[in-house]
């Protein structure tokens, strides 16, 4: 039976239980469409790049991951005004890539992943023709796709998203008809809908979410509009989503990176922008939230914005 990766964290391979393993970065912009990914090994944040990338180069897309089992990159952009319904699938430990049959509902760019490990991913909101507000959920027994009908709370591009897997999915930040500070939290027992109470202390668009399960969730970074960025980093305690502001945020302010996590001891966000395109990869230390920055940098000399993350936490078999 899978455990969340909170229950597992630190852990070396012991009596079944599978060490975490990596944080994969994959598609997004450089100079031209990406196709790559990238792997940060937790072992020791060295980078490799997978010898099989995404099926179809394409950015603004999102990723979630059944811990110990696969990771998924699903939907973007291509050419204007070409958007994907792909949903390409890399198996662990061996990374290899094979595209699932069925696809999102509708191609999709700008939109958001989270997964309850063991059980399904999500993919959420996005831009088709305008904006919406679809949830498409993808059960990991055999990958079948149904929508969800409830979707989020309004239309809306471009959000954060994290878990704790086991409990919840969430939705933060993004675009409306304008930036807002909404987080839509999604109950796995039913996928019914709430709002917090408290959002996010900016607006920010096409900010960047991951967690360490069971403990808390994190959003960063976003474009605020008139030509700035944040470097602001939120942090939502689960089981109550009481919201702090780290003090210390992101090296540089930044929009649409990629972010993963490997719960009980670090989240990774990766890539981004701030004006020009950025190859960092910043890690926070879980609990104390202390950042730094890893001697790697992404593959792509050009930098790249507007990628998919997800990670390899482990999990018990």
């Amino acid at each position: 039976m899978a455990i969340r990766p909170a229950d597992h964290g630190i852990f070396a391979s012991v009596g079944g239980l599978a060490q975490p393993v990596a944080a994969y970065f994959g598609g997004g912009y450089t100079n031209t469409l990406a196709s790559a990914v990238d792997k940060v090994a937790f072992a020791d944040d060295s980078l490799t790049t997978l010898g099989t990338g995404l099926s179809v180069a394409r950015y603004a897309l999102a990723g979630a991951a059944n811990s110990g089992v696969a990771g998924y990159i699903a939907g973007g952009a291509m050419a204007w005004p070409n958007k994907a319904t792909t949903v390409d699938k890399f198996a662990f430990p061996g990374d290899s890539r094979t595209t699932l049959g069925t696809g999102l509902a509708t191609g999709t760019s700008y939109i958001t992943g989270a997964a309850n490990s063991g059980v399904a991913g999500y993919f959420a909101g996005g831009y088709v023709s305008g904006n919406v507000d679809t949830v498409d959920k993808f059960a990991f027994s055999d990958d079948g796709r149904t929508t969800l009908g409830t979707g989020l709370s309004a239309a809306r591009r471009g959000t954060g998203g994290f878990a704790n897997s086991g409990v919840a999915g969430y939705f933060g930040g993004g675009e409306e008809s304008s930036y807002v500070t909404t987080v839509d939290k999604f109950a796995f027992s039913d996928d019914g809908r709430s709002t917090l109470g408290t959002g996010l202390s900016t607006t920010p668009y096409m900010p960047t979410g991951m967690a360490n399960s069971g403990v808390a969730g994190y959003i960063a970074g976003g474009y605020v509009g008139g030509g700035a960025y944040t470097d602001t980093v939120d942090k939502f305690a689960f089981p109550g989503d009481g919201r702090s502001t780290l003090g210390t945020g992101l090296a540089a302010a930044a929009n649409s990176m990629g972010g993963a996590a490997n719960s009980g001891v670090a989240g990774y966000f990766g890539g981004g922008n701030t004006g020009s395109n950025l190859r960092t990869i910043y890690k926070f230390a879980f609990p104390g939230d202390g950042r730094s920055t890893l001697s790697a940098q992404l593959s792509s000399s050009f930098g790249v914005r507007e990628l998919a993350g997800f990670a390899d936490s482990g999990i018990l078999a």
